[in-house]
């Protein structure tokens, strides 16, 4: 039986500065929202030629980054060096560990780039597995449009409507979506039975529906779902303005979530040894002593 999910909270994302200048608009992994596992953290960004995120280290889990605009560049100790272009997704498992830096280049019209960064848990099994990366170029990310031109949904991981992105993506599953909607369009999209469900709406208002209750949910703000229900219903109305969202659903870890800083570890003991491993050079961050970016300068933490 076919259900529509039922939204159990809504808050705004609240505006930090993070990194170096960086403007971020933090939903959960802020106050309003600790952690809804797997998710730990997401931030939308704004960032300046002038801003950027130096020499910083992670442990313990997956990121995210979504580049919406701008262009972006990144380097590690590995010696891994990209750059992210509007559309382009990089998705990278820090796992025992891993030192980088991204950094906005200039834009040629002088605006500050956007973007979106999602954290991601890690298995506890997984933990310490050794860092990779998966990349999608803008032109590997499925396009869909429905209900006559009136939806479009990007299919970054998952499926819909008969889409499917690429696979191996991240460790711990996790489905991504980009829904745009504009006036008089709705959209009905399947959701993983019982995985943790949320959309942050980027532009404009949707309006969602479950069992003739509407939402409007606004810029700026996050809606967390209730676990039961099979998919989301969306739309908005005639005369409303185009609205996007992204909309993210993750299969639950039963394990404990110990986040201090980038590490993000299930006791508190493994924090220690994470910031211990880092001052010292050890298990995973051994190319870190020393480790200077070219495309930044290093902060401490």
């Amino acid at each position: 039986m076919n259900v529509p999910r039922k939204i159990q909270t809504i808050f705004q994302a609240v505006e930090v500065r993070e990194g170096a200048g960086a403007l971020v608009r933090r939903s959960i992994g802020s106050t309003k929202l600790r952690n809804f596992t797997p998710f730990l953290l997401v931030d939308h960004a704004t960032v300046g030629s002038d801003a950027g995120f130096p020499d910083h280290p992670h442990r313990g889990q997956e990121t995210i980054s979504y580049l919406l605009s701008g262009s972006l560049d990144h380097e590690d100790f590995t010696g891994h060096r990209g750059t992210l272009n509007a559309g382009d997704l990089q998705f990278m498992t820090a796992g025992r560990g891993i030192m980088h830096a991204e950094v906005p280049r200039e834009s040629p019209d002088g605006k500050p780039g956007t973007a979106v960064q999602v954290w991601i848990d890690l298995p506890m099994s997984l933990k310490y597995v050794e860092p990779r990366y998966r990349y999608l170029n803008s032109s590997q990310v499925p396009r869909l449009e429905l209900d006559q031109g009136r939806v479009t949904i990007s299919v970054i991981s998952g499926q819909s409507y008969g889409a499917e992105s690429k696979q191996d993506l991240t460790y711990t599953p996790v489905w991504y979506l980009d829904i745009t909607i504009r006036p008089g369009g709705k959209v009905m999209q399947a959701v993983p039975i019982a995985w943790n469900t949320f959309a942050y709406v980027l532009e404009g208002a949707t309006t969602f529906e479950s069992e003739g209750l509407s939402t409007k949910v606004q810029q700026y703000h996050n809606a967390i779902f209730e676990a039961a229900g099979t998919h989301i219903e969306a739309s908005v109305p005639e005369g409303g303005d185009v609205s996007r969202f992204l909309l993210l659903s993750g299969e639950p870890l039963k394990q404990r979530i110990v986040h201090h800083g980038p590490f993000v570890c299930t006791s508190e003991e493994e924090v220690y040894q994470a910031i211990s491993d880092f001052r010292n050079g050890k298990n995973g961050f051994e190319r870190a002593i020393g480790w200077q970016s070219s495309i930044t300068k290093p902060i401490s933490y």
